[in-house]
């Protein structure tokens, strides 16, 4: 028992190894496994009406990237126009914040003595070189980003056609990778596998529907608002929200500091608050519940480790894939745990007999 168990355990460490090094290129990999995932019932009910998988695969793969080139290429020239037009009133932008902070500051120095403004001031002259330096870096990472750059484009030109091969390949690939199963333990391997595949399709069906219906509403919402850039800011924050709690405090915060650097009255900032506070409530006790669902069953508490965690080892992959992959992990160790407590190891040896 003990050999087979320090193989597998062995395995797992060189793969978790092997996908840490890799990281950097793991991005479109990630995205067309995701895409196929999502499309193989598809490509299973074209198939099972007479079409060649091949030929499903083909239609699916190319229906799907047009319909989100068609989608991208409809709201390009509107993101265009909203962001050169808030470029445009930028300066206006910041003179009128300047003007509303102004009397805040002169009652801040008014208050401050003279003796702590002098020690503010030398403070902030020594940070300045820190903060030159920072800058400086920062540009000289901006401008050699050839790698956020190479992967944006193997993103847009590699995710395609590992979507296609992924999703042509699924079953085959499943029923491989079922032969290699040790034949002692696949009836318990394959429950697994299935309470995992029911988890991620639900959650990931579900929360795609919710992503979409809450860039609708807020783009909607913030438009009719006034917000200069609302449909930039609204499907970037309907987006995000496949960051449970961060995406959707992110989008917010964004948006209300836009609204206060472009209204000059408190009334529209409080609607632009008042538009994301509505998307959370709608998200939190109606789409997430209807269409989502418990399917993660995760605690609270681990959500947003998991994104912490996934972020600092695999960067935006990570987040992307952390509240999956911590499902994943919640399936497998339910599993362990019901198992522990099946155990000798807890129930305890037989009893002790009685002398005789």
């Amino acid at each position: 028992m003990k050999r087979p168990m320090g193989f597998w355990l062995i395995s797992l460490a060189v793969f978790l190894v092997l996908l840490y090094l890799l990281r950097a290129v793991l991005l479109p990999f990630v995205a067309g496994m995701a895409a196929a995932y999502f499309l193989d019932p598809l490509a299973d009910r074209m198939e099972r009406r007479g079409f060649s998988r091949s030929w499903a695969t083909a239609v699916i793969t190319v229906g799907f990237f047009a319909l989100a080139g068609l989608m991208v290429a409809l709201l390009i020239p509107l993101i265009q126009s909203q962001v050169m037009a808030f470029a445009g009133r930028l300066p206006d932008y910041i003179d009128s914040l300047s003007a509303r902070l102004k009397p805040m500051l002169e009652t801040v120095l008014a208050v401050v003595p003279q003796d702590d403004l002098d020690r503010l001031r030398e403070s902030a002259e020594g940070y300045a070189g820190t903060a030159l330096q920072w800058a400086i870096k920062v540009m000289a990472e901006i401008l050699t980003g050839g790698v956020a750059f190479l992967s944006l484009l193997s993103l847009l030109f590699i995710t395609p056609i590992v979507t296609f091969y992924l999703l042509r390949d699924w079953d085959k690939m499943v029923t491989k990778i079922d032969s290699w199963l040790p034949r002692a333990h696949a009836a318990t391997i394959r429950e697994q596998v299935r309470a995992i595949d029911g988890t991620l399709a639900g959650f990931v069906r579900g929360q795609g529907l919710v992503c979409v219906i809450l860039a609708v509403f807020y783009a909607l919402g913030l438009t009719l608002v006034g917000l200069d850039i609302g449909i930039v800011v609204g499907v970037l924050t309907g987006i995000a929200t496949v960051i449970p709690y961060l995406g959707g405090i992110a989008g917010m915060a964004v948006g209300v500091g836009l609204a206060v650097a472009q209204f000059s009255s408190w009334t529209p900032v409080a609607m632009v608050l008042a538009v994301h506070l509505v998307g959370q409530v709608l998200e939190g006790n109606v789409l997430t519940p209807l269409l989502v669902g418990d399917r993660i069953r995760l605690h609270p508490v681990w959500i947003p480790f998991a994104l912490l965690a996934g972020g600092a080892l695999f960067g935006f992959v990570g987040v992307f894939l952390a509240v999956p992959v911590a499902a994943v992990i919640g399936v497998l160790a339910r599993f362990a745990l019901a198992r522990y407590l099946a155990s000798p190891l807890y129930q305890g040896g037989p009893p002790p007999s009685k002398p005789s």
